[in-house]
């Protein structure tokens, strides 16, 4: 399986983006997880979809702005943000879940897509 994020930028705050995660492979049996990484902190969860795209995870810091979903047939992840803080500046990755649930754990996590930058201004 290999991932590929896309759809960063720069954005002001209160604004929108909408990341994709372009896949390859046999990603439907797989949950699609996001995750971010600010300068100095760790990689964190951001919110994860089982293979079926059923079941959503979202950290508690963008509930009710971030959206996940996926479309299976076109092997594609995507996450959309709304309402955004300059504190969601950071990388964002997506990554690929060997057990399909959506896990917000980071060591279940098999595959893992470059990153995109989001930026929000203040």
């Amino acid at each position: 399986v290999q991932l590929q994020a896309s759809g960063g930028g720069l954005v002001q705050a209160g604004g929108s983006l909408r990341l994709s995660c372009a896949a390859s492979g046999r990603v439907g049996i797989y949950g699609l997880g996001w995750f971010r990484q600010a300068p100095g902190k760790e990689r964190e969860f951001v919110g994860a979809i089982s293979y079926g795209g059923k079941n959503t995870n979202y950290a508690e810091s963008v509930k009710g702005r971030f959206t996940i979903s996926r479309d299976n047939a076109k092997k594609a992840g995507y996450l959309q943000m709304d309402s955004l803080k300059a504190e969601d500046t950071a990388v964002y990755y997506c990554a690929a879940d060997r057990y399909g649930l959506g896990s917000p754990t980071r060591s279940e996590y098999e595959y893992w897509g470059q990153g995109t930058q989001v930026t929000v201004s203040s």
